[in-house]
């Protein structure tokens, strides 16, 4: 395996550190969709009980308890619940537009190199080409072709470094992409609905009485 790697070049060194890289980025974003997935619809229903009890505290700390951008969506609703709805609106959309670059960190970093992949095993190519051309030229005709196997070998090992490493980058790219935008859509849909619960709780004046109320006590009378 060293023997193969040896005969790539500098060119496949730089290829493995990126997959490396991509490997690394992967965990980290897999470990952290897995860390902020809850129920929401559980998480919902315990929330709009605490607030229609007009407990907040317990809301808050329901929300603490939880690692999910809609937990931390609800927090900032409920830290707002005393401002018109307008404002809540605003402050909403702010919040789920803040959690976007927590979902999307890092993806971007493993589509970069899911596209200079095969661009870089191409210069291996190119470059175990040029070092196979420079021995011919160096001894004109050559009897043993084990003299041009370095230049060859890199230039195909490179190659299919390349594209070893960039086919399941793009497939983990497309995959952790998807995964962050579901999150973002479901966060903007969520926004009016964590309205009305949030002011669910509130203490709502009491009905004014109609004319015709004061109407019918005056003909009483």
């Amino acid at each position: 395996m060293l023997g193969f790697v040896e005969k790539g070049g500098i060119v496949l060194w730089v290829i493995m550190a990126l997959a490396v890289v991509v490997v690394a980025v992967v965990v980290e974003r897999l470990l952290y969709f897995r860390r902020i997935s809850v129920d929401e619809d559980v998480l919902y229903r315990r929330i709009k009980v605490s607030l229609e009890k007009g407990h907040y505290d317990e809301a808050l700390a329901i929300c603490d308890t939880n690692l999910s951008p809609l937990s931390g969506l609800m927090k900032v609703g409920i830290e707002h619940r005393d401002y018109p709805e307008s404002v809540q609106k605003e402050v909403l959309k702010d919040a789920a537009a803040q959690e976007v670059p927590r979902l999307e960190k890092n993806i971007q970093v493993i589509g970069t190199i899911a596209s200079i992949s095969p661009l870089l095993g191409l210069l291996g190519t190119v470059t175990g080409v040029m070092k196979a051309f420079g021995v011919l030229g160096q001894f004109g005709a050559v009897s043993d072709p084990s003299v041009l196997a370095n230049g060859v070998a890199e230039a195909l090992i490179t190659t299919v470094g390349g594209i070893v490493v960039a086919v399941p980058s793009v497939s983990f790219y497309n995959y952790l992409v998807g995964k962050a935008n579901n999150m973002i859509i479901k966060l903007e849909n969520q926004v009016n609905a964590l309205i009305l619960m949030i002011n669910s709780g509130k203490a709502r004046p009491p009905k004014a009485p109609s004319p015709s109320f004061f109407a019918d006590i005056k003909a009483g009378s």
